[in-house]
C-alpha cells in the first residue's frame, strides 16, 4: 500500500474491519489506519514514499515521515532490485535515509518502501562461518541456517538489577595479564594501543588461552588484505565466528559490525555459554557513528564528535558481560586505537570510563623489543581483587612499586647518576624489574601460561 490519501481511503475499511468502517471516517479514519498500519508487519503492508533529493551519502525521502521512527530499514528502488538504508533523521518536511551500500544510485522518484528493524536469527550452524555486518556470508561456504528465534541488533543491554554477579576468574594465558590485571568471565576490558604495537597478536593470544565456548569477533574498518590475515593468523580454533566490515564499506557497514557480533554473542551468552566478544576497533566503530550523525545533521562537539556518538557507545559496551541468572556471559574485549598515541582523547577516555579496566600497549614498549607491549603501570582491572589471593595482591602492589621506581628513574640512571648501595630501594628495584621484564616477554609461539605466579618466582629464583 502506498502512503497516499487516496490509496488510504480506498483501503481503510478493508485495514478497520467491517464492524469500525461506519464509525471512523475522513481524517479521523486516516488517522486510526496510522495508528493500525504502523504496527503491522511490514511485509503484510507495504507503504511507499519517494525520493525528493540525494547528496553524497544520504537521500531524503517526502510521503514516509508519519510511518517511519529513527533506526528503522527502508528499501530504496523496486521490489526486484533495491536498496536497503536506514533512517538517520525525521522531521515535519520528510525522512533522511543512508544507505547500507557504498552509494546510492537512484534517482528523484525513486520508490522508497517502509521495512522493519533489523533482526538476526543466529544458529549453532554459525559457528566457524565468516559474514557481513548484514548476517550474509562470506566465506563461501554456503548459505546461513536460521535460528527459531529472531534477536534485534540493536538489543538493549539486561536489566542492571537481574544481571549476574561477575565471580568466576578466567586465565588468559599471558602472563603479563594474568599477573597485572587479571579479568573474570563476563568483564569487559578495553586493549588500548597506536597502530602496530601488536594489538592483533595479543588479541590471538588471550583467546587461544582463555578457554571459551565460542569466539564472536568483530573486524570494523579493517583493511581488506588484512582480513585473510587474520582468519589464518588469529583464528586460533573451529569455534569462531568472524563478523566483517572492512574500511572501503559504508559507515553504516562499519557501525553495524559490533552491533551484529554482540547479537550473535547474546545468543550463545542466552544458550548458558561462555562467550569471548572481540571487537577490533570500537574506535572505528565511532568514527562510523560520526559520519552518521553529521550526515543527519547533528552539530560537532567534541573534536568533530556529534553526542549521539557518546550515547552510542556505552550502549554497545553495556550490552557485553554478565547476562541474568541461569545464562552465560560475554567477555569481552574491544580495542581502542589512540589517535596520535593521545590516551586522553574524548572517545578513548569515555571507552575508559565504561568498562571494567584497560590493558595500554606502549609503542616506546615495542620500541625496545619486549613483547606483548603491555605498559603493567597504566593498565588496570577493576576486578582483580576477585583473581588474586591476599598474598598475590601484596606482591603484585609490591612489584609495581619498584617498577614505578625503576621507570622513573630510567634517564637519571641513563646519564649516569645512579650509584648503588646508595639507596636499597632503587637497589632492589634494578636488580628485580629487568628480570620481571623478561618474565612477562611471551610470543604466540611459546606455551600458554598456566601457573603465572609460579612461573615467575621459578624464574626470579633460577637467575638469583
Amino acid at each position: 500500500m502506498q502512503s497516499r490519501h487516496s490509496d488510504n481511503t480506498r483501503h481503510s475499511d478493508n485495514i478497520l474491519g467491517a464492524s469500525e468502517k461506519t464509525v471512523w471516517k475522513g481524517s479521523d479514519s486516516l488517522q486510526r489506519m496510522r495508528a493500525i498500519v504502523g504496527n503491522l508487519d511490514p511485509c503484510a503492508v507495504r507503504i511507499s514514499g519517494e525520493i525528493t533529493e540525494t547528496v553524497a551519502g544520504h537521500a531524503r525521502v517526502a510521503g514516509l515521515s508519519s510511518w517511519l521512527t529513527l533506526g528503522d530499514t527502508v528499501h530504496v528502488g523496486h521490489a526486484t532490485n533495491n536498496t536497503l538504508a536506514e533512517v538517520i533523521r525525521l522531521d515535519a518536511g520528510g525522512v533522511t535515509i543512508k544507505s547500507y551500500a557504498q552509494t546510492l544510485d537512484v534517482g528523484l522518484g525513486a520508490p522508497v518502501w517502509r521495512g522493519g528493524r533489523l533482526t538476526l536469527a543466529p544458529h549453532a550452524d554459525w559457528v566457524g562461518r565468516v559474514i557481513d555486518a548484514l548476517g550474509k556470508p562470506i566465506d563461501d561456504k554456503g548459505p546461513l541456517l536460521q535460528g527459531p528465534r529472531r534477536m534485534d541488533i540493536n538489543a538493549e543491554a539486561p536489566p542492571s538489577t537481574q544481571r549476574a554477579r561477575i565471580n568466576r576468574p578466567l586465565q588468559t594465558g599471558v602472563r603479563a595479564i594474568d599477573l597485572f590485571t587479571p579479568i573474570c568471565a563476563g568483564q569487559r576490558i578495553g586493549l588500548f594501543s597506536g597502530s602496530g604495537v601488536g594489538k592483533s597478536t595479543l588479541l590471538g593470544m588471550m583467546a587461544k588461552g582463555g578457554q571459551f565456548d565460542i569466539v564472536v569477533a568483530a573486524l570494523v574498518g579493517e583493511r581488506g588484505r588484512e582480513v585473510r590475515e587474520f582468519l589464518e593468523e588469529t583464528v586460533s580454533g573451529p569455534n569462531w565466528i568472524t563478523v566483517v566490515s572492512t574500511a572501503d564499506e559504508s559507515p553504516m557497514m562499519r557501525r553495524l559490525a559490533p552491533k551484529t557480533a554482540t547479537c550473535i554473542a547474546e545468543y550463545f551468552r542466552d544458550q548458558g555459554l561462555s562467550v569471548l566478544l572481540v571487537v577490533d576497533s570500537v574506535t572505528r566503530f565511532a568514527h562510523a557513528s560520526r559520519e552518521i550523525a553529521l550526515a543527519g545533521g547533528e552539530p560537532a562537539v567534541a573534536r568533530g564528535f556529534a553526542p549521539s556518538v557518546f550515547a552510542d557507545l556505552p550502549r554497545l559496551l553495556e550490552r557485553a558481560g554478565p547476562g541474568l541468572d541461569g545464562s552465560g556471559t560475554i567477555t569481552a574485549i574491544f580495542t581502542v586505537l589512540v589517535d596520535g598515541d593521545d590516551h586522553n582523547d574524548p572517545i578513548a577516555d569515555t571507552i575508559r570510563g565504561t568498562l571494567d579496566g584497560h590493558i595500554v600497549l606502549d609503542r616506546a614498549i615495542a620500541g625496545q623489543g619486549r613483547y606483548p607491549a603491555i605498559d603493567v603501570l597504566a593498565s588496570l582491572s577493576r576486578l582483580a581483587q576477585l583473581c588474586w589471593t591476599e598474598e598475590q595482591r601484596v606482591l603484585i602492589r609490591r612489584l609495581r612499586a619498584m617498577t614505578a621506581r625503576f621507570e622513573d628513574t630510567r634517564d637519571l640512571r641513563a646519564l649516569g647518576g645512579y650509584t648503588p648501595g646508595q639507596d636499597g630501594e632503587l637497589d632492589q628495584a634494578v636488580h628485580i624489574v629487568q628480570r620481571i621484564y623478561t618474565v612477562l616477554g611471551q610470543t604466540p609461539s611459546d606455551p600458554v601460561s598456566t601457573d603465572p605466579f609460579r612461573e615467575l618466582a621459578e624464574a626470579l629464583r633460577g637467575r638469583n
